[in-house]
């Protein structure tokens, strides 16, 4: 039998892992290289280190994964000597979220080679650390407008991962990568797998999209429990969305097409609807469950607790 590990080490003194909660941490998997539209994958991952306390758990060997020659890292010369590479960690991270739970977050590039011995490793890591659920990050160019809502279709074996989102209700086929290797052996294992793909309108898919990145860690939040800080992202998607706005202003032949994919848009989640009448469409709000009215009611009641108790409506004639 092969030994995995020897692809990868440990951090020494590990950091904690586990939280006092009986459940599992969730891992996300976001690999650089596969089905990155609007780079929506890697900004994820990105904005995720960026924004939360962050500490490798398993550091991967890229000379076991990488194949250079395919990838070229950028190397910098300065002061007529290599002053410094392109870096390309393939790790595993543990980070806290707003509320301190802690999560694995699965990132760089994706291997090169060894796909089934790297996935194998990364189930083994799911293993040793209890993960919960496991969900894998996409972006694909689509046929979609900008205007619309932004569409987070699922895929996976654990209903409450598909909760909610968009599920795709005909086969398809297309390229392997890593992400779906791992997802294959995850299921086969019986863990909790789910692949999330953000929709990116294909005329903006090839520079950043930060209303997919959003989107995503969105998706993965409402679905997991774990609360992400995204006000920065809020704040690039209106830049973005300005941008757009502008450009569109004058060139009347984009301002056509996007009209043709707001009608397709349109017609196909009106047919997605009839067929999944229950189902929240992309842009609607889940109706609040009866604790979460309850929650708001004793906040109210709260306010109301705290205001000045000497104030009064009663005035004299």
């Amino acid at each position: 039998m092969q030994d995995n590990s020897r692809m990868y080490e440990l951090e020494y003194p590990a950091p904690k892992v586990d939280s006092d909660a009986s459940r599992g941490p969730v891992l996300i998997v976001a690999l650089q290289g596969f089905a990155d539209a609007g780079m929506a994958v890697d900004n994820s991952a990105n904005h995720l280190k960026a924004a939360l306390d962050s500490r490798p758990v398993v550091s991967f060997h890229n000379d076991e994964l990488i194949d250079y020659r395919s990838r070229r890292p950028a190397v910098t010369l300065e002061d007529n000597s290599v002053a410094e590479i392109e870096d390309l960690t393939l790790d595993i991270r543990v980070l806290r979220d707003n509320d301190e739970t802690p999560f694995l977050l699965l990132s760089g590039p994706e291997p090169d080679m060894r796909w089934e011995a790297f996935t194998g490793a990364v189930a083994d890591l799911a293993d040793k650390y209890n993960v919960e659920s496991t969900i894998c990050l996409y972006g694909a160019p689509m046929t979609v407008p900008h205007t619309r809502p932004l569409v987070v279709s699922a895929h996976g074996n654990d209903k409450d991962l598909l909760r909610d989102l968009f599920t795709l209700d005909t086969k398809v086929t297309m390229p392997g990568s890593a992400s779906l290797f791992l997802e294959r052996e995850l299921h086969k294992r019986g863990r909790k797998v789910a692949g999330y793909t953000a929709h990116v309108p294909h005329y903006i898919a090839q520079g950043p999209y930060p209303q997919a990145t959003h989107h995503l860690l969105r998706a993965v939040a409402e679905s997991t429990g774990l609360s992400f800080p995204l006000q920065s992202l809020e704040k690039d998607m209106e830049r973005t969305e300005s941008q757009l706005e502008d450009y569109l202003a004058d060139n009347m032949e984009i301002i056509q097409v996007v009209s043709a994919l707001e009608q397709q848009y349109d017609e196909e989640l009106e047919r997605y609807r009839s067929k999944h009448p229950d189902a929240l469409l992309p842009g609607e709000a889940p109706l609040p469950t009866g604790e979460e009215i309850g929650e708001e009611f004793e906040r109210f009641l709260a306010s109301i607790d705290h205001e000045d108790p000497t104030q009064s409506d009663d005035t004299e004639s």
